[in-house]
């Protein structure tokens, strides 16, 4: 495989991002157009302490993109959120995928005691498992939680109502 280069970006180029927003769509999903709506309207812009979003390059060539949120249901800031993550068709089964999550776990242990995201998409649900997320939590925000700092009663840290909205 090509050098895959996987960048924490500080300003979220969503011109760049444009072919995999169009690429997304098509497939049916739509979680990169809103990527790129809440960042233009400054709803979301991954700039609050312990957030990152991150670039995956393969050949020159953007083909994938994760974020890390501060999780807006958690009572406290141990808890962080990984968001519209997306790896071009092109590029799947190439291990761009495990190397985005590996930059965002890898940033979420510097910040959270937790690291939640949720999901439908049964490919996407063995994927995330693969990498040590469970996948039986007692919330409905949530489908996948990682341990990542010991934590006793981590359940505690959660609230029904969100303290802010992405």
């Amino acid at each position: 495989m090509d050098e895959v280069v996987i960048k924490k970006v500080n300003r979220l180029d969503t011109l760049e991002l444009s072919l995999l927003v169009n690429e997304s769509t098509n497939e049916g999903f739509r979680h990169l157009q809103r990527l790129v709506n809440d960042y233009e309207s400054a709803r979301n812009t991954f700039d609050k302490q312990g957030e990152a979003i991150f670039i995956a390059y393969h050949q020159g060539k953007v083909v994938g993109v994760c974020g890390l949120n501060q999780d807006p249901y958690a009572k406290e800031n141990k808890v962080g959120r990984v968001r519209r993550m997306y790896v071009s068709s092109g590029s799947r089964r190439l291990g761009i995928g495990r190397l985005l999550m590996d930059a965002v776990i890898s940033e979420a242990r510097r910040h959270y005691s937790l690291l939640v995201l949720k999901t439908d998409n049964p490919g996407a649900d063995l994927f995330y498992r693969s990498l040590g997320f469970v996948a039986d939590t007692p919330s409905a925000h949530y489908s996948h939680v990682l341990t990542l700092k010991g934590s006793d009663h981590i359940w505690k840290i959660f609230e029904e109502k969100p303290r802010y909205k992405i």
